[in-house]
């Protein structure tokens, strides 16, 4: 039988118009259903609010005083707020209105301090206002008082929230019927520099939209073959060379650990090498590995039902490896970039592999596995491996949903970040910042090192004192044995990969967490 198909959105479109909000033709030609204005808290000892570039002549052009309508719906003009005007018609041919043709929606936005943080969250809160309109304008994201740069830079910012609050889940159902969020018109600017950062943004909302769609797509359709497939195919068409290990080839050449894990399951694990090659010379070789499981039952060691409903997202980090090496390619990054996905479905089964076994790595590593629910870090042990024996990188960093240890230290909205080069480190923790998706440097203690100690094997899978706790800091322990003397970093986001709930820039589900952060680690790589 045919896996269900489908139905994945595409982010909505977003133009810039150069003609001021004053006068533009677009509020008149039925072209756009809402007019989306910025309004910020009052200044230190006044107790009205700040109205923004555009907020005063949309008031003139419609004739309606909005700054009464935000202070009577409450706004207090925070980042995230956003209240809709709903404008009447006129009620018969005679009636004249001052909005006569103008769209008959006003949305008013809180942009709190004007900052990059606050304008993601001014263009979620935008996107969530005017889901199943056509298109909206807009001057969010301008300041009239700050340079071609600045302006630059919060136009991306805001775009970036816009993109990622529009993202749905991709469906199933048979009657579902989209309600996508409005296509955007940025008003008031053009120019190389805000041009270049609008696509900027559409390419980070891109890659974080793929990984969203990989990870919220049911398992019983998301095996490692069909991963493998998709990734293949995505890559193809983003002009990157493909490889794709099936089980023979896994086997053959001594990937035992991805092998014992997908050991289980009636779908066969596969290993998916994606390469970007620069169209110039120079640049760093950045390998990124990306833990693969396409659902995670706990193996022998099976989970409780609760923790197994959000399983089919412990994939997320290699989709976020993928969405890397592609964004990379669509920003025609200076760095060479190669993805190594290890993919396998953690089940039980006749074939299991189980608590006690020894497996061999590779490279010739072996490992005593004592937990079979610590799945990941096997998979990740021989993707890092084959890096580091095969690729040559200036700098790996493997990404996954590895440890419960992770949420329970940060909870879910910063992951944990791992390194053995402090210069590494310090850039992912800046890039983090930068694209909001926050990492904390976390230790690779020495003192824990020896309880990754085995008396049958190279290596222990789990700390041998489990009293100790410290869970996600073991866990990188346990896989720096398989960096050699690389660069390496390990972003253990266990916490943010998943939400409950809608919440700003963040869609419930899979989150995307990772892929801006890595793609502008790559734009700052010097």
């Amino acid at each position: 039988m045919a896996a269900p198909q489908l139905r994945h959105r595409t982010p909505p479109t977003v133009t810039l118009s150069g003609a001021p909000l004053a006068d533009t033709p677009l509020l008149t030609d039925g072209s756009v259903q809402a007019v989306a204005v910025p309004v910020s808290p009052a200044l230190p000892g006044d107790d009205g609010l700040v109205p923004g570039v555009g907020t005063a002549q949309v008031a003139a052009r419609y004739g309606i005083d909005l700054a009464e309508l935000a202070e009577r719906a409450g706004m207090a003009g925070a980042a995230g707020e956003a209240h809709v005007v709903h404008l009447p018609r006129p009620a018969g041919s005679a009636v004249r209105l001052p909005w006569g043709d103008l769209p008959l929606r006003i949305v008013l936005v809180g942009t709190g301090d004007g900052g990059t943080a606050a304008l993601r969250r001014a263009g979620a809160a935008l996107a969530r206002a005017v889901r199943g309109l056509h298109a909206v304008a807009t001057t969010l994201g301008d300041d009239a008082r700050a340079d071609a740069s600045t302006v630059a830079t919060l136009t991306r910012a805001f775009v970036e929230g816009y993109l990622l609050a529009a993202y749905r889940m991709p469906s199933l159902a048979a009657s579902d019927e989209p309600k996508a969020s409005a296509d955007l018109v940025l008003l008031g600017r053009d120019g190389q520099r805000v041009g270049a950062a609008v696509v900027a943004a559409k390419i980070d909302a891109t890659a974080t939209w793929l990984v969203r769609d990989l990870a919220n797509t049911p398992s019983n359709v998301k095996t490692p073959e069909w991963m493998a497939e998709r990734a293949r195919r995505l890559g193809a068409d983003a002009g990157l060379s493909v490889d794709v290990l099936g089980p023979r080839e896994l086997a053959a050449q001594g990937f035992g650990a991805v092998m014992a894990v997908g050991a289980g399951s009636a779908s066969p694990p596969r290993l998916v090498v994606l390469r970007y090659t620069p169209p110039g010379p120079g640049g760093k070789h950045v390998v990124v590995v990306g833990k693969g499981i396409t659902y995670d039952t706990g193996g022998l060691q099976i989970k409780p039902r609760e923790s197994m409903v959000t399983m089919k997202t412990d994939m997320a980090g290699s989709a976020v490896a993928l969405a890397t090496v592609i964004g990379a390619a669509q920003s025609r990054s200076i760095h060479r970039v190669t993805a190594v996905l290890p993919l396998a479905e953690n089940h039980f089964g006749g074939s299991s592999y189980r608590p006690g076994d020894v497996v061999t790595t590779y490279g010739g590593t072996t490992v005593e596995v004592m937990n079979t629910d610590a799945e990941g870090r096997l998979v990740l042990a021989d993707g890092l491996a084959y890096a580091d024996a095969r690729l040559d990188p200036d700098v790996l960093i493997d990404v996954a949903t590895l440890t419960g240890a992770a949420r329970i230290g940060l909870g879910t909205g910063i992951g944990a970040l791992y390194g053995t080069d402090d210069e590494l480190v310090a850039a992912l923790a800046a890039a983090g910042d930068a694209s909001g998706e926050r990492v904390w440097p976390m230790p690779l203690v020495e003192d824990y090192a020896s309880t990754t100690d085995s008396d049958v094997a190279d290596v222990r899978q789990t700390a041998n004192e489990p009293k100790v706790g410290a869970g996600s800091v073991f866990a990188a322990l346990f896989l720096r044995h398989f960096v050699g003397q690389r660069r390496w970093a390990h972003l253990d986001i266990a916490g943010p990969a998943r939400a409950a709930a809608d919440k700003h820039e963040v869609t419930e589900g899979a989150t995307g967490f990772g892929a801006r952060l890595l793609l502008q680690y790559l734009a700052d790589l010097r």
